[in-house]
């Protein structure tokens, strides 16, 4: 048999220098494929909160965080992956979510108060971390200023020192008859408060009432702080602290119970019942918290980004509670609120 190419075929060669060109460029072109198909790198943000995950204040407040990433461009699920811890306020357990966090190895780590800020400073001195609602971070050791805040720390301050004078005028406007002035708050949670004490004293003398300071760690000695109150006409200041926003529903049916007023640090608290707040706009500094995310993650330095103080403070009365605790509110103050709670 014959087994040479039929004379009507096409014949196909292949010389040897063209294989070699082959192989070759098969060389140079599977490489830069692969290149090309790498997988885009994911940024994670590791987020520590101070409260459960069903407490729906701490869930609005990582919704403003989420929107002001959107904001700047940055999207969950797009090259973006966000890591959430929810420890409320026992010291051990945010320690530990803290160093669950860290062992993720996040680009950047969001606190969402003092005592996570605390725990994630224990666990790390490198990765960068932005804070938001903390209370005199440089007396806190935080930070080394606030213009200058060095280390890898910054964020967002939501008051100062001279807040809670302001906090006891409203109190003596909205209750004039308050003869003893007390201010309410865990110092395991809260331990800043005692450098705003000074400043408290001086206030509730200028207005001729006696200051009181009510330490409390459970809602039993809440309890026991409101009722003393309420058996010296007494008034009460309850400050900015993960532990009273954690147990706001208890303050606010207490101080409603014994009749007693009380001046709150947020909106919050007076959209629950609470009587009046003036404090900052806690979902605005979460949503402006997501700038300074963002400039870490484009190689900023939290050493070259100064601590930002609140802009926006609202002052909210609930006349609903005032006609329970047989409250006339003024109408100069009435004037003044940014919201009436009717």
């Amino acid at each position: 048999m014959d087994h040479r190419q039929h004379a009507g075929a096409p014949r196909l060669t292949l010389r040897r220098r063209d294989l070699i060109g082959l192989l070759g460029g098969a060389a140079v072109t599977w490489p830069f494929a692969a290149a090309t198909q790498q997988p885009e790198r994911v940024r994670r943000i590791g987020v520590l909160m101070p409260t459960a995950e069903d407490d729906a204040e701490g869930r609005a407040r990582v919704a403003a965080f989420v929107d002001g990433l959107r904001e700047v461009g940055l999207n969950e699920g797009r090259g973006l992956r966000l890591d959430y811890r929810w420890g409320g306020t026992e010291v051990e357990r945010l320690r530990a979510l803290a160093s669950e966090l860290v062992a993720l190895t996040p680009d950047v780590l969001l606190a969402g108060s003092s005592p996570p800020l605390a725990a994630l400073r224990r666990a790390t001195t490198t990765i960068p971390i932005i804070f938001v609602l903390v209370s005199d971070p440089v007396g806190q050791g935080f930070v080394e200023s606030l213009a200058h805040p060095g280390a890898n720390i910054t964020g967002f301050a939501n008051f100062e020192f001279s807040m809670i004078g302001k906090w006891a005028q409203l109190l003596r406007e909205i209750a004039p008859l308050t003869k003893r002035i007390a201010v309410i708050f865990n110092p395991d949670t809260a331990p800043y408060t005692q450098r705003y004490l000074p400043a408290f004293e001086d206030a509730a003398r200028s207005l001729a009432a006696e200051p009181v300071t009510a330490p409390v760690r459970s809602d039993t000695e809440i309890e026991g702080a409101v009722a003393a109150l309420a058996q010296s006409e007494g008034g009460l200041i309850v400050m900015t602290d993960p532990f009273t926003a954690v147990h706001r529903k208890a303050i606010v049916s207490l101080t409603t119970r014994y009749r007693v007023p009380a001046v709150y640090p947020y909106r919050l608290f007076t959209v629950e019942g609470g009587l009046i707040s003036y404090g900052a706009d806690i979902p605005e500094l979460f949503r402006r918290s997501a700038s300074y995310v963002d400039r870490v993650l484009s190689g900023a330095k939290p050493r070259d980004l100064p601590v930002q103080q609140p802009t926006k403070f609202e002052l909210v009365i609930n006349l609903r509670t005032a006609e329970a605790l047989g409250l006339t509110v003024p109408q100069l103050l009435l004037q003044r609120a940014d919201e009436v709670i009717e």
